[in-house]
């Protein structure tokens, strides 16, 4: 009996494309991280201090960035980690391939468009 291979984990991605794509969101996964250390450093321990001063929209800015920036990153580690499991691609919900360009756009992505919209309109 002949020896079968597995499928192509991307089916609709070609290796280069793959290639890209981890290498972007390699690049994210940096940027976040340093945008994460930029933030935590540009926030002094006693956040006290800066209420007392009146810089209460600052300290908010500064957590509302850094929960966007923790979030993309949880995003872009698991898109990684999606594909080294060889699962990278395919929609949490439908299960169908997410579009090369939706992932050329959004290389993290987990849902294709259409559910994508459809978790958006439910909100």
């Amino acid at each position: 009996m002949p020896a079968r291979h597995a499928p192509h984990p991307y089916p609709h991605l070609s290796p280069e494309d793959v290639a890209a794509l981890r290498e972007n969101l390699h690049e994210q996964r940096l940027f976040r991280q340093e945008q994460l250390s930029q933030i935590a450093s540009a926030v002094p321990c006693r956040t006290d201090d800066l209420l007392r001063q009146g810089a209460a929209g600052q300290v908010e800015v500064h957590v509302k960035l850094a929960a966007s920036a923790r979030m993309v990153l949880t995003d872009v580690v698991a898109a990684l980690e999606r594909m080294d499991q060889g699962r990278y691609g395919a929609c949490h919900l439908c299960r169908r391939p997410i579009d090369r360009e939706r992932l050329l756009i959004v290389p993290q992505a987990r849902y294709c468009a259409r559910c994508q919209q459809v978790r958006e309109a439910g909100r």
